[in-house]
């Protein structure tokens, strides 16, 4: 397992936030902007009676956190997980309407939890739980209110299910209902690449911004899965050297690079990347304290803190997982010129391409794979050019202006329509 620090989701959020409204004087955003934003429009807990292969029935408890639906519908994940407190639910909300915020999308968020290990379920119990979250779900639901989407452990399949609930409920085909389909069923191509190849453009542009390349650029990934693995792959081929890789069983470095088409073809066999043979173990502790240029923090939120700053040589931090490092942190490495991309900016793949699967629903009109990347790349390159272009002119570390960015959005949307 991961060394991570135990720190309130709910608090390292609102810290962000309100570091934001303190600096942000010039863009008229103060404490009461603060207290509007810090809190979910609305939190729904329910639990959903589902019955098991044996017959009998098992209650799951289920939450929505609905944030703030200034800009357009609520929009968001559902994940289906044993471990989850309604603290990390709301901040996961807030989270999302910021990264909606901040890479310019009609969208707010909410958030969805069923607590569940689904891999103690059957594949028909499976369906029977995500069905029933939609009967109790529906009335809340829908194009104009709140579109939910995959997170950890919901599949493109529990996503048609979920669609194909809803449209029986309705009495009508609603593709547009839920996000993350399979093509099958109104998915958008490109989405199983967008989350490593978000990171990489945003990266890329931060990089060009500092007058800086990939080019021999040495690489530390935290957690060789899904995004991680294939932002490896990526960056290898444009350049980089990766000499760190983890997942759940351990970690390896290697300061001569490490062969990542053959940490694939490992993960491909269901093995661990501690099985493979050109490279040193290390402890826990040791792995994010590595000499490299670019650290990625790419599983669990919490990993650097202010118990191990000093020892952070990065030049780079690229948070492709969610609040990796705390609100406490920023400022230590800021003081160190080490330049964190914040998650908010840099892994808002999901919900773009979300977006853009709404788009093509709604018109029934689909468009091929390059279309939908060059879609991601121009956002991308855009909101990474705002925020970072700001922080600079004001001295400040880019979380600061991407956060006073989306904050400032979302509240002059509330204003316009006399929200507040």
């Amino acid at each position: 397992m991961e060394w991570k620090n135990m720190i309130n989701a709910l608090d390292n959020a609102r810290k962000q936030m309100k570091k934001a409204c303190t600096l942000s004087q010039s863009c008229s955003l103060d404490m009461n902007e603060f207290e509007i934003l810090s809190h979910p429009k609305r939190i729904i807990e329910l639990s959903i009676p589902v019955r098991m292969d044996d017959g009998k029935v098992k209650s799951f408890q289920w939450f929505r956190s609905q944030h703030n639906n200034a800009r357009g519908p609520f929009k968001g994940g559902i994940r289906f997980h044993q471990d989850v407190t309604r603290d990390e639910v709301k901040a996961l909300s807030m989270w999302m309407s910021f990264k909606c915020s901040v890479i310019d999308i009609p969208l707010g968020w909410g958030k969805g939890w069923v607590i569940v290990n689904p891999k103690e379920l059957s594949v028909w119990e499976l369906e029977r739980l995500s069905r029933a979250y939609v009967r109790w779900l529906y009335k809340y639901i829908g194009s104009g209110q709140d579109v939910p989407a995959p997170d950890v452990n919901t599949t493109p399949q529990i996503m048609a299910w979920m669609m194909d609930e809803y449209s029986l409920l309705t009495g009508q085909y609603n593709p547009w209902a839920f996000t993350g389909k399979p093509l099958t069923s109104g998915g958008s191509q490109w989405r199983g690449t967008a989350t490593a190849q978000w990171g990489v453009y945003v990266l890329q542009k931060v990089l060009e911004l500092n007058n800086d390349s990939l080019k021999w650029k040495k690489i530390a990934i935290q957690w060789a899965w899904n995004a991680g693995l294939v932002m490896a792959e990526l960056l290898v081929e444009l350049g980089a050297t990766v000499i760190w890789i983890s997942d759940s069983r351990g970690w390896i470095t290697n300061t001569s690079g490490i062969d990542i088409g053959k940490i694939s073809m490992l993960k491909s066999q269901r093995k661990s990347v501690i099985d493979y043979e050109d490279a040193t173990q290390l402890w826990a502790k040791e792995v994010l304290e590595l000499d490299c240029d670019i650290l990625i923090p790419a599983a669990l939120e919490n990993q650097i803190s202010k118990e191990n700053t000093d020892n952070i040589k990065a030049q780079y931090i690229l948070e492709l997982a969610n609040w990796p490092v705390t609100s406490d942190a920023d400022e230590v490495l800021f003081d160190k010129w080490i330049q964190v991309i914040p998650d908010i900016l840099a892994n808002a793949w999901g919900v773009m391409v979300s977006y853009f699967e709404q788009v093509q629903n709604d018109a029934n009109f689909y468009w091929e794979a390059p279309e939908v990347d060059a879609k991601l790349f121009k956002k991308i390159t855009q909101a990474a050019t705002d925020v970072f272009e700001i922080a600079k002119e004001h001295n400040t570390y880019l979380r600061n202006w991407a956060y006073i960015i989306a904050m400032k959005r979302i509240f002059d949307a509330m204003k316009d329509r006399g929200q507040v």
